[in-house]
């Protein structure tokens, strides 16, 4: 979403503007971790910008704009001591989200002129050609690698390539770029560069988006990062550059990392110790850690010693077995496997003070009545926070296909934070029996239907990444994919039948060999998330009546049956029975990105109705 045009703002008293940097539109908080972050572009009326990286955002961001956020578990996921909101937009702000001006590349309309910004002499803190008085026009295009750089795209080169050889000479002719659209059509054969030296043929920008098109110039990444205000690096990147849309969503995908707040780090107590953590786990007697807090704190530690030392018990027994050798996923994976433990035992609210941020209880109905949909294990989560952190971004590939070094760090020093958002709400919990998921498991129609969707998968994941032998496994399996689709149905079930619009959900799965869970929860900060009545879907007799209508809802689809009969779906055939007129949702509601669906593990197909974990159900 393209943020609104700036507003005339209210002055202080003296008539100084309350901000020091001059404003370029605004964006929400949460846009700024999922759509603006760290080295995405930004468009703005008529003008372009970068998200400047968080080297100084320490000094610009003031404390009471952008406040601390704390989640002790993620942050040692994440090795940072804390997280902070992004900056408030209000009307006394000081300074927001920092931007530079890219691509620099402009072109004037008027005079067909293409060249950096600064080149058209510019009135002062406009966007103008200074010859002929009208906007100028970023250029549309940029070109990107898989590590995460982003450069110019090439204008010259492009034109002076030789037509018989593919190849550019290195002498520049000293003339000037001129670009225009011939107007007959939208396409890229009617956007013409040319040069005034005249050496050179005009030139459409056809083909200029082939894998290989600029490796045929003889071009490389030479690993500029305009976000951080640096240029090519010594030694050059050295990948092969593609060319993109400056809007495409390839340009820049956020690699986001959440986790629910859980005892015993769920009430705040902890968090005046974010940053003495590391410290206080280098000691193991009572003594020593009395010693520190007093030489920190200067005297009185805000939280009792016996506190801490549970604290740093707790802390301790959630380190998996061999946590050097232990990758990022498989320590990710740990949390997960502490909350599935948190939200299977509850936390009761009349056991703990209001400051509790997770409160979760059995129902007090009749469970039986969900025996025979083969689900179990409701919980009212009636309390909820999860923090969801930018980790950092990636360029042109998928971030759960690559790997960690193709991630891109949001700042060129190391940071001991992150910058966050936590949403506070209420959602549902339940599980499928265990015995029953088991043997619809072994079957062998669940299995052969799993296995084309996992090798199609894996196939995807192998393309993306650079070296097919380090490709991240699926996590394609029978329970996960229909834990995945269930999800999906519920989430749609709910936005019909209880009035939250489905992007106001959002889906948590919980999904191993020893875990089949999924929790749907209210997944925004506005007023949809937080109508008060999710908790209530909840309770055995209600929920029963729910899946049971959500699974015969998904019985059908209007795409009917080419949805349910298709062998390809989805990207690279990651789905089979899935489309937006059954079982997708709104992209922020889902994990997985809208892939890795199959309607058919739920409610089975016509040749084969026992391939649906739910089959039994639809025969009654």
């Amino acid at each position: 979403m393209t943020p609104p045009p700036a507003r005339r703002r209210r002055t202080a008293k003296g008539g100084t503007p309350a901000h020091n940097l001059p404003r370029r539109g605004t964006v929400r908080r949460a846009q700024a971790i999922t759509t603006y972050g760290v080295g995405s572009l930004i468009a703005v009326d008529n003008e372009s910008f970068i998200v400047s990286g968080l080297d100084h955002a320490e000094d610009s961001w003031r404390a009471d704009e952008a406040p601390r956020v704390h989640e002790r578990r993620l942050a040692r996921l994440l090795d940072v001591n804390y997280f902070r909101l992004p900056p408030a937009s209000d009307d006394d702000s000081k300074d927001g989200m920092r931007v530079r001006r890219f691509p620099l590349m402009h072109s004037c309309p008027e005079c067909t002129e293409l060249q950096r910004h600064r080149d058209f002499n510019p009135p002062e803190g406009q966007s103008v050609c200074g010859t002929c008085e009208v906007d100028l026009v970023p250029s549309r295009f940029v070109v990107a690698c898989e590590a995460g750089h982003l450069d110019e795209f090439p204008y010259w080169h492009w034109v002076h390539r030789s037509s018989e050889q593919g190849a550019t000479t290195t002498v520049r002719c000293g003339g000037e770029l001129r670009l225009r659209s011939s107007g007959r059509t939208s396409s890229l054969r009617s956007i013409l560069v040319s040069c005034t030296c005249e050496q050179a043929p005009q030139v459409s920008m056809e083909g200029s988006f082939r894998r290989s098109a600029l490796k045929d110039l003889g071009l490389k990444c030479q690993g500029t990062r305009p976000w951080l205000g640096t240029s090519a690096s010594a030694k050059g990147c050295g990948l092969p550059l593609r060319t993109l849309q400056r809007g495409s969503s390839a340009v820049w995908q956020p690699v986001l990392k959440s986790a629910l707040s859980i005892p015993p780090w769920s009430d705040g107590r902890a968090d005046p110790l974010a940053e003495h953590w590391d410290a206080l786990r280098e000691y193991d007697k009572r003594e020593h850690v009395e010693i520190y807090l007093k030489g920190v704190f200067k005297g009185q530690c805000p939280v009792p010693v016996d506190e801490v030392m549970a604290l740093l018990d707790a802390e301790r027994e959630e380190d998996p077995d061999g946590e050097a050798t232990r990758t990022f996923d498989h320590r990710y994976r740990a949390l997960r496997n502490k909350e599935y433990e948190r939200l299977r035992s509850g936390n009761d609210e009349s056991e703990h003070s209001h400051n509790e941020q997770f409160i979760c209880e059995t129902p007090l109905g009749d469970q039986s009545v969900l025996a025979p949909l083969g689900v179990t294990g409701p919980m009212l989560v009636k309390k909820l926070r999860e923090v969801r952190a930018l980790k950092a971004f990636t360029r042109l590939a998928d971030p759960d296909s690559t790997m960690e070094s193709k991630e891109m760090p949001l700042s060129d020093s190391s940071l001991r934070w992150l910058p966050a958002m936590e949403v506070r709400g209420e959602g549902v919990f339940l599980r499928l029996d265990e015995d029953r998921l088991a043997t619809w498991e072994k079957a062998a129609a669940v299995a052969a239907r799993t296995e084309r969707m996992r090798t199609a998968h894996q196939r995807v994941l192998d393309q993306r990444a650079s070296d097919g032998a380090q490709a991240a496994p699926s996590p394609v399996t029978p329970r996960m994919v229909l834990l995945h689709t269930l999800a999906h149905i519920l989430i749609n079930e709910w936005s019909l039948e209880a009035g939250y619009p489905a992007a106001a959900l959002r889906e948590r799965l919980y999904t191993a060999d020893d875990m089949a869970g999924v929790l749907v929860y209210t997944a925004t900060s506005d007023s949809a998330g937080s109508l008060g009545g999710l908790v209530a879907q909840g309770e055995p007799e209600m929920l029963h009546r729910t899946v049971h209508s959500a699974i015969h809802r998904a019985e059908w689809c209007s795409s009917d049956p080419l949805c349910m009969e298709t062998e390809v779906s989805g990207t690279g055939g990651t789905n089979l029975a899935a489309c937006h007129a059954c079982v997708m949702l709104p992209e922020t509601s889902c994990e997985h990105n809208n892939i890795l669906l199959d309607r058919a593990l739920v409610v089975g197909t016509p040749d084969d109705p026992h391939v649906g974990y739910f089959a039994g159900v639809l025969n009654r």
